[in-house]
């Protein structure tokens, strides 16, 4: 190679680093308490109703001009959440576990109701592993654009509809099935793009496998626990890094969302015995047609939040 050749890639190796460092700023994203506060207020009252908490923050944090929280705060802060879920389904969670744990060594404990849900969780969690780890890459950045928020936030609540409008309604989680099991699971793995929602995507498949809203509602919230527990935890080490908040109004996030959310699952699962997902599918397709309008308008930037 000439010496000439030499010079023009190290020259485009140096713009290449001017200008990452211009679109991608290194260090932790700023975040003041009352930010926090609002945060994790987002987080809890939207985690478990199907509008997508991981788009809620995502558009919070665009609409106050604040940075983007990034994947690894939205991750860490749904802990708190799922603490919430614990601590409401603690008894039923307990007996899963109990269960299961007998089913290593018992046979005949593998036929308890309780330890067949336990093995369907783990089951059903196994895709949005697979398919967190493949688009680790495109989490962090290509799957927060706004225009991909609203489409979700839109398409997704049309299947919600369709969902509660056609599905029986007649199962309960003692007809789950490993088909249905994976099926729950591929619906809460497509919630890694933020709009789609993991209390609305599994609840929609439920809903169309026939399940009552009821019991696609509990299944969706026990599943979550591994998922959201896995990333939170895989995430952490990412507080206080680059695109991501310092600890302490991480903490403050999540500590407000526990509260929060275990207040939202208390009314929902009672809101649900008696009526429809419809108020929910119109408010997601209100937000992501106004969302398309901001971004097109230009009031809002697709990117918008300096840390993304």
């Amino acid at each position: 190679m000439t010496k000439a050749a030499h010079r023009v890639i190290r020259a485009a190796d140096s713009l290449s680093h001017r200008a990452n460092a211009t679109d991608f700023p290194e260090g932790p994203v700023s975040m003041g308490w009352f930010e926090a506060l609002v945060l994790g207020l987002v987080q809890g009252l939207t985690e478990f109703l199907p509008i997508s908490s991981s788009a809620h923050l995502r558009i919070t944090a665009a609409l106050a001009g604040w940075d983007d929280p990034g994947a690894a705060f939205t991750a860490v802060t749904q802990i708190g959440t799922e603490l919430a879920v614990i601590l409401y389904f603690s008894k039923k969670i307990g007996r899963i576990l109990a269960a299961w744990w007998r089913s290593l060594y018992q046979r005949e404990a593998r036929h308890d109701p309780d330890a067949r849900l336990g093995w369907l969780i783990i089951v059903g969690s196994l895709p949005i592993v697979v398919l967190g780890l493949l688009f680790q890459d495109a989490i962090d950045s290509a799957f927060r654009d706004l225009r991909l928020t609203a489409t979700t936030l839109i398409v997704f609540g049309i299947l919600l509809l369709i969902a509660d409008r056609v599905g029986r309604q007649y199962r309960t989680l003692d007809h789950l099935t490993v088909p249905h099991g994976i099926g729950y699971g591929f619906a809460q793995a497509m919630a890694l793009i933020p709009g789609v929602s993991r209390s609305g995507g599994t609840v929609t498949a439920g809903l169309f496998l026939g399940y009552t809203r009821a019991e696609a509602a509990e299944y969706a919230f026990l599943l979550a626990l591994p998922a959201v527990f896995g990333s939170g935890l895989y995430k952490l080490t990412d507080i206080g890094g680059e695109n991501s908040p310092e600890w302490g109004p991480t903490i403050l996030a999540t500590l407000v969302a526990f509260g929060v959310g275990y207040l939202v699952i208390a009314w929902l699962m009672n809101y649900i015995k008696t009526k429809s997902y419809v108020p929910f599918v119109i408010y997601r397709i209100a937000l992501g047609v106004l969302l398309i309008v901001l971004v097109a308008t230009g009031v809002l930037d697709p990117n918008a939040g300096p840390a993304l």
